[in-house]
């Protein structure tokens, strides 16, 4: 089950597990985004359900993991992946209600997910959790607080999960996906606070636009989450990984990130 499958990194992703072979569950809001990946998924050969979800609705929730399982079976993998970039601003000029909207995104859907399959991945004794967190996790970022704190809370959730998952055969991760022009990136560049507040980050926006190379990080995180999807990495779980981590150098210390 992938969440945000539509576009970007979420589509990239469930096209690459749905090459190896998984069946796959498309979230989103859009289901003619998600019609459009299924279709591609399947125009290869492979078996793909698109299903429309509001990730910040339980109901809306429950009833995207009923349905998945009614049709695919059980739920073997989340990837919560679906995400909001704004608003931007300063702390004391950003709309409250704005700004708690993208807190529901950020940490009530990967919640409500991890309350919606994982008992059954511990009934079954297998099954990954995958949050797909970004570095704003771990730096300050003026004007990007909805963001950065967002992603704090994502990586925590992942931290406490994995804790009370101890001893299940269930791991959980969270890992920054790079630095790909998706749509939300475009939202970014369009929208007039960001151009306001961060103009810096407009430019590296502009730059990666014009970058052949930016659609690289897209192939590179779904290779991510095929190997922690593997189960080789198991032992790690709890952590959260950038791009440029070594996952057996990791594995051979013997601690999460």
């Amino acid at each position: 089950m992938v969440t945000g499958a539509g576009r970007g990194f979420g589509r990239a992703i469930a096209e690459r597990l749905a090459g190896e072979g998984a069946a796959v569950a498309l979230l989103s809001r859009s289901l003619a985004q998600l019609d459009e990946v299924a279709g591609a998924i399947r125009g290869k050969g492979g078996q793909a359900i698109g299903v429309r979800c509001d990730v910040t609705d339980p109901a809306s929730v429950y009833h995207a993991v009923g349905k998945t399982e009614e049709v695919l079976g059980p739920i073997d993998l989340l990837v919560s992946n679906a995400g909001v970039p704004g608003p931007f601003g300063p702390i004391w000029q950003v709309d409250a209600d704005e700004w708690w909207r993208a807190q529901a995104v950020h940490v009530r859907a990967p919640m409500l997910f991890m309350q919606a399959v994982l008992p059954g991945m511990i009934a079954r004794g297998r099954g990954r959790v995958i949050c797909i967190s970004a570095k704003a996790a771990r730096i300050v970022a003026p004007y990007m607080s909805a963001y950065c704190t967002g992603k704090i809370a994502q990586n925590r959730i992942v931290a406490e999960a994995a804790a009370e998952l101890a001893g299940s055969a269930v791991a959980a991760f969270a890992i920054d996906p790079g630095f790909a022009f998706t749509a939300l990136a475009r939202e970014t560049l369009e929208d007039t606070a960001a151009q306001k507040y961060l103009g810096g980050m407009m430019g590296r926006l502009r730059e990666r636009e014009a970058d052949p190379a930016s659609a690289q990080d897209l192939a590179l995180c779904a290779q991510r989450v095929v190997d922690l999807a593997s189960g080789r990495y198991d032992a790690l779980s709890g952590g959260y990984f950038e791009p440029g981590d070594d996952l057996d150098a990791k594995l051979a210390e013997g601690a999460p990130a």
